[in-house]
């Protein structure tokens, strides 16, 4: 499949996790890549192997909480590759955690910086150039904590759900110029941001497939496809979008869903509750 042939994609935080896998299957998918992070070994490393698939990647050292730098990474893309398409902005941090009246404000500075302002930057510099090749595809990394509450971790959680709400306003701004602007809401994947907080990578896995449905972490593609998705032509008609990736996290409560070796029950167990008037 080619659904990507010929576009040009920013990609934030394309050195690790849930960015270097959208980034290798963005190139596979038929686009010319930039891979942009702080992190410079990892994201020259992932351009390289992105760049296997025949398309041109190359890596942008980018601070997107940094306007200069995000204003740079645009012109990058448009004088490598002739403009911009798609941008996924997906660079972010685990940021200030714990009870918020320990948080300081310069941590809560820091995680709206990267987490949400990074965004605003990548959309408000994305849409020149996408308006002037008649349209293009925004996708922002949210998160399931933005649009449920988690303890401990305030600043991020506020962050995110900025994420959400600026994807429906911008949606609603630049629809008329042919620009769609989505996000992504992942649940607990496997990421080295999810890795920071402790614990190896079976046991992390372990963690996460314990606190949703579907009994398996989530993982880095996961979340690619999804962007995939969203950044190409079979999601034409879709905008202003929060597509939630979290193996049913969110569907109810914890608990709530049998686990892999539980019964079923059969159909001596099944009852059928009608109104109180047929009762008696």
């Amino acid at each position: 499949m080619s659904e990507l042939q010929g576009k040009v994609a920013i990609i934030t935080g394309g050195a690790s996790g849930m960015g270097k896998a959208a980034s290798i299957l963005f190139a596979e998918r038929g686009a010319h890549v930039v891979v942009a992070d702080l992190n410079v070994k990892g994201g020259e490393e992932v351009a390289a192997e992105a760049g296997k698939s025949g398309n041109a990647c190359v890596f942008q050292r980018t601070d997107v909480s940094n306007e200069d730098d995000v204003k740079v990474l645009v012109a990058r893309a448009v004088k490598e590759f002739g403009g911009l398409d798609i941008t996924f902005n997906n660079a972010g941090i685990g940021g200030a955690v714990g009870p918020l009246e320990g948080i300081s404000v310069e941590d809560w500075d820091k995680t709206q910086a990267v987490c949400l302002r990074g965004v605003f930057l990548g959309i408000k510099h994305s849409v020149a150039p996408m308006r002037a090749r008649g349209g293009g595809a925004i996708v922002n990394t949210a998160s399931i904590a933005g649009v449920w509450g988690y303890p401990m971790l305030h600043a991020y959680s506020a962050a995110k759900a900025g994420v959400v709400n600026l994807t429906r306003s911008a949606a609603l701004e630049f629809a008329a110029d042919g620009i769609r602007v989505n996000c992504i809401a992942p649940g607990g994947v496997a990421t080295p941001i999810v890795g920071a907080f402790g614990g190896n990578k079976e046991t992390v896995e372990k963690m996460l497939a314990a606190g949703q449905p579907v009994p398996r972490a989530g993982q880095p593609e996961d979340i690619a496809h999804a962007a995939l998705y969203l950044a190409g032509p079979h999601a034409g008609f879709v905008t202003g979008h929060t597509l939630v990736v979290d193996g049913g996290a969110v569907s109810g409560p914890a608990g709530a869903y049998r686990r892999p070796g539980d019964p079923r029950g059969g159909a001596q167990q099944q009852r059928f509750a009608g109104p109180s008037f047929e009762q008696g």
